[in-house]
């Protein structure tokens, strides 16, 4: 009976030892990713963090989200739009008034409504074009939060622009004249840096 604790107890502490060692080793190649990241080392970037993506749930929470920012900016640089937005949405879900996921968020959605806008002035249909600007109009009021919180946040003349153009084509003028509260209100919370510890 000794011999059968002493087992169970052993095998117990060495799952535990497993498990810190397999999280010390997720937590050194995410070391890896950031010292390549910050050394400019592109070339060997975009392997490194598919390699860490499979277990990133293993790092600790704010070095994952982190680590997410990170790649989905990656993926962005790399026109991989639809990667990027997945990563950017959990960053935004995690901390909410971190402007810069917003921003990237925020910008995925406007190049979509800015291909939609293309087909729509293309289409002669206008069965097509009816679908299209619905389509538009979706796209549009996905972007506007995010593109809200990046202005309120962080001010610049191209983003109003665009979020003023957003309005103006979906025809919304009460979310146009409203925009100035809205600002005013996002602007109280905003978060520029992520911390990872």
């Amino acid at each position: 009976m000794l011999k059968k604790i002493f087992l169970l107890v052993l095998i117990v502490v060495g799952s535990f030892a497993a498990k810190a060692q397999s999280a010390d080793s997720v937590y050194n190649r995410y070391l890896d990713f950031n010292l390549a990241r910050f050394q400019g080392e592109t070339d060997k970037l975009m392997g490194l963090a598919e390699n860490l993506l499979p277990a990133a749930d293993k790092l600790p929470e704010k070095a994952r989200i982190n680590f997410y920012f990170a790649i989905g900016k990656l993926y962005e640089d790399n026109e991989q739009f639809q990667k990027a937005l997945v990563y950017y949405e959990k960053v935004a879900v995690a901390v909410p008034d971190y402007y810069v996921a917003h921003r990237g968020i925020g910008y995925i959605f406007l190049w979509q409504t800015k291909e939609i806008r293309n087909k729509i002035q293309a289409s002669n249909d206008p069965a097509v074009t009816k679908k299209l600007s619905e389509d538009y109009n979706t796209i549009a009021r996905k972007a506007l939060p995010h593109l809200e919180k990046a202005q309120a946040c962080d001010p610049s003349d191209e983003t109003l622009d665009e979020i003023k153009s957003l309005y103006k084509n979906m025809k919304d003028t009460e979310g146009l004249n409203t925009l100035d509260s809205r600002l005013k209100e996002l602007s109280k919370h905003c978060i520029d840096i992520l911390e990872d510890r």
